[in-house]
C-alpha cells in the first residue's frame, strides 16, 4: 500500500514544471500492492520491470528494464534504436522530466529530405538513411538512472539479454506487422534472417526468435554504459549502416552520435477537477494538448452527461480540435523555436478557447488561438503518425510514479537494422516541407534539432495530493486523445483503469470524426451528424495505452484491453 503523502500539495507544486493552475481494475493478477506495479504492452517486458521491483529496485529501475526488454519482444515498436520521454513524480509531488528525443545530424538543413531538387514520396524518405535521427533512449535511461536509480546499471539489462539469448515467441501483433510490411521489416538482411523464412514469409505465431546480435549489443551497453552506444562499436556500425542507405551526402556521422545528450525538461502541470495533472512539455506537443483538452471540457458536467452520451464526446472532440490547431502552429523544439508553452496552458487562455465550444453544434472550421508569448512568424506544419511506439508505466512502494513513452516512429522504424535492433525513422516527424505559404514551418528540419512529438507520458495526483495514476499511449496524433479520454474515464466516470482504457475511441480527423468500429459510437453516428459533424467514419481501433492506477487494494497495472486479443495465444 502507499505510504501517506510526505508534503502538502502546495509545496509539491513548486517542483520543476510549467504550471497551469495552483491548487492543483485491472485483472487481479496485475495487482502488486506491496511493491508497486508495472504496465507494458507486452507481458514479457512487463515481467522485466516487475523483476526489478522484486529485487528491491524502484520505479525508475523498473521502467528502464521494461524499455530495454521491449527492444527484444516488440522490435516493431520501440527500444534502444529510438527515443522517448520519461516523467517521474514522487509521493511528495516532486517532478523530473527527461527528453530522450532523437536529434537531426549537425549537417541537416530545412531541405534535408530533398534529393536532386525533388521531395520524394513519404515512404521513400522513411526507407532511407535520411530518416534516422541519433537515438536517445539509452542516453535518457542513463541520465534518469544516474539521478534516480537504485539497482546497478547492468542489472537492468539482464531480463532483456535473457530474452534475446534464450529466444522469444512471435505473437499475433508482431506477426501481423511483419505480414503487413514484409519489404520494409525485412529490408536489412539481418532482420530478414530473424523474422522471415527462406521463402520470404514471416515466421509464424509461436516461432522462437533468438537474437544473438542484440544480446551482444545489450551486454556491451550493460558492461560499458552509454559510452559504448554513442562512441563505441555500436555507434560505428550504426553510422555505417545509415550512410550506406543515404541517397546523397551528407549523412549522419560518428560525431553526431558522440554529441548526443538527453535533456532534463520542465514538465507542464495543471489541474482537472482538483486533481493535479503533469505531462511532457516541448518538444512534445502531447502534454500541452492533454492539459488543453481537459481544461476546455472542465466547465461541462461530464459525469452528469455520462460516458455513453454523444454530447459528452462531442464536447471532447471540439476541445481536441481547438488544442490541435494550436499544436500544429506553435509546437516544436524549444531550443530552436520560441514555444509559448506558458501561454498555451494559462487558465484564462484555455477558458477563452473553451468558450467557443457549443454543446449543441460543431464549430466548423477551427483556427489557432493567440496565447501570450505567441509568435505569428510560422506556418502550420505536418507530422507523421507514430506507429512504432510503446508506452510503459511503473510505480514502487514509495508511491513514486514513472510514465515513459518510447518510439522508433513508424512500424520497424527506418527498416534499417544494426546490432540486432531497428533504427528509428524519427526525422520524418519533422515537417518535410520547410516553408508553407511563404513562411517557415516551426517544425522544419535543422541540425541538432528534435522533431515535434505527440507522446504524452502523464502523471495524476488525487485532490489530497496522493499519487493516483501514471498513464500514456502509443499511436501518433491519437496519443493525447487516448490519454485525455482515459483520464476523464477515471476522474469523471470513476472507472477502473481497464475500463477507462477500454472506452471507445473517438477523434476529430480528416475533416470529420473517427469512431471505433463495433462500439456504441458507431450506432450513434446519426446523432453525431445531427450535431453538425460533416462526416463520421467507423474504423477498427489500433490503440495501445497503458497505465498503473492506485485503488483501495494498492496499485494495479493494465494495458489497453484491445491488446489482449493479440496476446491470448502466446506460448
Amino acid at each position: 500500500m502507499l505510504r501517506p503523502v510526505l508534503a502538502p500539495l502546495a509545496a509539491a507544486l513548486l517542483a520543476g514544471c510549467t504550471t497551469l493552475t495552483a491548487p492543483a481494475e485491472a485483472p487481479a493478477a496485475a495487482a502488486l500492492p506491496t511493491m508497486g506495479a508495472v504496465s507494458a504492452a507486452d507481458p514479457r517486458a512487463q515481467a522485466a520491470g516487475e523483476a526489478m521491483l522484486a529485487q528491491g529496485g524502484n520505479a525508475t529501475d523498473a521502467a528502464i528494464a521494461t524499455m530495454i526488454a521491449l527492444t527484444v519482444v516488440e522490435p516493431q515498436s520501440s527500444g534502444i534504436g529510438g527515443g522517448g520521454f520519461l516523467l517521474r513524480g514522487t509521493a511528495a509531488g516532486e517532478i523530473a522530466s527527461y527528453d530522450g528525443r532523437e536529434t537531426a545530424p549537425a549537417a541537416a538543413t530545412p531541405d534535408w529530405f530533398y534529393v536532386n531538387g525533388r521531395l520524394p514520396d513519404f515512404d521513400e524518405s522513411v526507407r532511407s538513411g535520411l530518416s534516422v535521427g541519433v537515438p536517445g533512449n539509452i542516453a535518457m535511461a542513463a541520465l534518469a538512472h544516474r539521478r534516480h536509480g537504485s539497482l546497478p546499471w547492468a542489472r537492468l539489462f539482464e531480463p532483456a539479454i535473457a530474452l534475446a539469448r534464450g529466444g522469444f515467441a512471435i505473437n499475433r501483433r508482431l506477426y501481423r506487422m511483419l505480414e503487413g510490411a514484409p519489404a520494409h521489416a525485412g529490408w536489412s538482411p539481418a532482420a530478414r534472417a530473424l523474422y522471415f523464412d527462406a521463402a520470404g514469409k514471416p515466421r509464424g505465431v509461436g516461432t522462437l526468435v533468438i537474437n544473438k546480435a542484440l544480446a551482444r549489443s545489450l551486454e556491451a551497453i550493460a558492461a560499458r554504459g552509454p559510452e559504448e552506444f554513442y562512441r563505441g562499436a555500436i555507434a560505428r556500425e550504426a553510422v555505417a549502416t545509415v550512410a550506406a542507405a543515404t541517397p546523397r551526402a551528407p549523412a549522419i556521422t560518428a560525431e553526431d552520435f558522440a554529441a548526443y545528450a538527453a535533456r532534463p525538461r520542465d514538465a507542464v502541470c495543471g489541474s482537472y477537477r482538483r486533481h493535479r495533472i503533469c505531462s511532457m512539455g516541448p518538444p512534445s506537443s502531447g502534454g500541452v494538448a492533454v492539459l488543453q483538452i481537459l481544461g476546455m471540457v472542465e466547465r461541462f458536467d461530464l459525469a452528469a452527461l455520462g460516458p455513453q452520451n454523444p454530447v459528452t464526446w462531442h464536447l471532447f472532440v471540439e476541445a481536441q480540435r481547438l488544442a490541435y490547431a494550436d499544436r500544429e502552429l506553435y509546437m516544436a523544439d524549444p531550443d530552436f523555436v520560441q514555444v509559448p508553452t506558458a501561454g498555451l496552458i494559462e487558465p484564462s487562455y484555455i477558458a477563452s478557447r473553451s468558450a467557443l465550444i457549443d454543446p449543441a453544434k460543431t464549430l466548423g472550421l477551427v483556427a489557432p488561438g493567440v496565447p501570450a508569448g505567441a509568435s505569428v512568424a510560422f506556418a502550420d506544419g505536418d507530422e507523421a503518425a507514430e506507429h512504432g511506439t510503446s508506452h510503459l508505466a511503473a510505480t514502487d512502494g514509495s508511491g513514486t510514479m514513472v510514465s515513459y513513452t518510447s518510439t522508433i516512429e513508424g512500424a520497424f522504424g527506418s527498416g534499417l537494422m544494426t546490432g540486432g535492433f531497428y533504427l528509428n525513422n524519427e526525422l520524418t516527424d519533422f515537417s518535410r516541407s520547410p516553408v508553407r505559404d511563404g513562411r517557415p514551418v516551426a517544425n522544419r528540419v535543422e541540425g541538432g534539432k528534435r522533431p515535434r512529438s505527440s507522446m504524452s507520458p502523464t502523471l495524476v495526483w488525487d485532490p489530497e495530493g496522493r499519487p493516483l495514476l501514471a498513464i500514456g499511449a502509443a499511436g501518433g496524433p491519437t496519443i493525447p486523445v487516448q490519454t485525455a479520454r482515459s483520464i476523464i474515464g477515471v476522474i469523471d466516470f470513476g472507472l477502473s483503469a481497464e475500463a477507462a482504457l477500454g472506452l471507445p475511441f473517438i477523434m476529430a480527423a480528416r475533416g470529420g470524426l473517427l469512431v471505433e468500429e463495433g462500439s456504441w459510437m458507431e450506432a450513434a453516428i446519426a446523432q453525431f451528424l445531427a450535431l453538425g459533424h460533416a462526416k463520421v467514419t467507423a474504423m477498427p481501433p489500433t490503440l495501445k495505452a497503458g497505465a498503473v492506477l492506485r485503488g483501495p487494494q494498492g496499485w494495479t497495472s493494465v494495458r489497453d484491453p484491445r491488446l489482449e486479443r493479440d496476446l491470448a495465444d502466446m506460448p
